[in-house]
């Protein structure tokens, strides 16, 4: 998990209480370094929306997200890379790692189909910097001039 700046001093569970009524986008890969950071190069892949409370209590080390349906239809197509969590008012709280592997949020399916149903199967919340993506990849654009890889 990473935190945006705003709640940074927050506890797990005042986090967990940002969460009342707000919304979990999931988007492809290509997430920004912080979540302070604008979403620019991804695209949405489905929209959850908390209930309130947004958080049972955990069971076993897993986290039991609440939200107002199990699962929604994906409205693109493509793998889930991360996830952005916003409080009801659209303030950004937290991105989470999403997909497959060891990630904090695991769904029913590896990639998303458009119109498919998506639901989240596992949700655990990680130390930040605990994500398994080389930090080099954040951010990155290819540029200009760069050599192509070779093969093998």
């Amino acid at each position: 998990m990473i935190v945006a700046q705003d709640f940074i001093s927050c506890s797990l569970e005042e986090l967990k209480t940002q969460l009342d009524g707000g919304t979990l986008t999931v988007y492809s890969v290509a997430r920004p370094l912080t979540a302070d950071r604008p979403v620019e190069r991804s695209g949405v892949l489905a929209t959850f929306t908390f209930a309130s409370p947004a958080f049972d209590i955990p069971a076993e080390g897993i986290e039991r997200p609440r939200f107002l349906a199990a699962s929604v239809a994906a409205s693109s197509v493509g793998t889930p890379g991360f996830a952005r969590a916003r409080r009801a008012d659209g303030t950004v709280v937290a991105d989470f790692s999403a997909g497959p592997g060891d990630r904090e949020i695991k769904f029913n399916e590896v990639s998303c189909s458009h119109g498919a149903p998506l639901r989240i199967v596992t949700f655990k919340f990680m130390p930040e910097g605990g994500w398994p993506e080389r930090p080099d990849y954040f951010d990155s654009r290819p540029r200009t001039g760069s050599a192509m890889p070779r093969t093998l």
